[in-house]
């Protein structure tokens, strides 16, 4: 269920929001919901990827296994391309 909420916004903010509104003849109520929508999705995701990062490090100083760049790549690519192929090797394990 949606909650009122109140921002102010710089008024050359508001007026690009609104220019913008008004050319994808939308409001620029939905202009600014869909902002914030993408926003936050970009945050969460970063939040996320910078997790996964510091769970790596952590694995990778507790002595997990350690992949070669250019084995990791070549597999990508040949995963990319439809290639059946197997995990590279660890580099260390």
């Amino acid at each position: 269920m949606p909650v009122a909420t109140s921002i102010k916004l710089p008024s050359k903010l508001k007026a690009r929001i609104q220019r913008l509104a008004d050319q994808s003849h939308r409001s620029a109520h939905s202009v600014m919901i869909e902002a914030l929508e993408r926003e936050v999705a970009r945050e969460e995701r970063l939040y996320a990827f910078v997790q996964e990062a510091l769970r790596s490090d952590r694995d990778i100083e507790e002595g997990g296994s350690i992949y070669r760049a250019e084995d990791v790549h070549e597999w990508l690519r040949r995963l990319s391309d439809g290639e059946p192929v197997e995990r590279p090797a660890p580099w260390r394990e």
